[in-house]
């Protein structure tokens, strides 16, 4: 059963809390090595910078899960949404609809903010999220591939 739900926006002095939160996805998802964020750099881009905005589900009071998210913009329907970078509910929270919630708030304020849409990425390997996703009317795109370019490759090619 659920208990009462509400949803805050991050303010400056949760950093910590949002690193504990990427920190607790990253190790949820097998890669913690990766986590190479830090409170100054979140700090930075999130609140000096303004790059993307931190929902948090609380439950009783008490943070349960938490979005990561920044606004997009499709080009050919030449309007904007939400790209969601990390979702994540703590464990013990699990099975009781607060993942459902948090997807809810972000399609709600998706709308509000005149967007069409929310766009997000999921590991392959990660059955039990794809089957939710699924559930709540996520569809997997397979008309694209993601790519990316980072370190070396992106130094590489910006001093070309």
């Amino acid at each position: 059963m659920m208990e009462k739900v509400t949803f805050r926006y991050a303010e400056r002095k949760d950093v910590p809390l949002i690193l504990e939160f990427i920190r607790g996805l990253a190790e949820h998802e097998g890669m913690p090595g990766l986590v190479i964020a830090t409170e100054e750099l979140l700090e930075e881009w999130l609140f000096d910078k303004q790059k993307a905005e931190v929902l948090f589900l609380e439950v009783s009071g008490a943070e349960a899960g938490f979005a990561l998210f920044f606004s997009s913009l499709a080009a050919y329907p030449g309007r904007g949404g939400i790209y969601l970078d990390d979702l994540y509910v703590k464990p013990e929270y699990r099975g009781h609809g607060y993942g459902k919630a948090l997807f809810k708030r972000l399609a709600q304020i998706t709308l509000e903010r005149g967007g069409m849409r929310i766009e997000w990425l999921c590991l392959k390997s990660n059955l039990s999220s794809i089957g939710f996703y699924e559930a709540i009317g996520g569809m997997p795109l397979n008309m694209s591939t993601t790519f990316r370019m980072e370190n070396e490759a992106l130094e590489r090619l910006a001093e070309e």
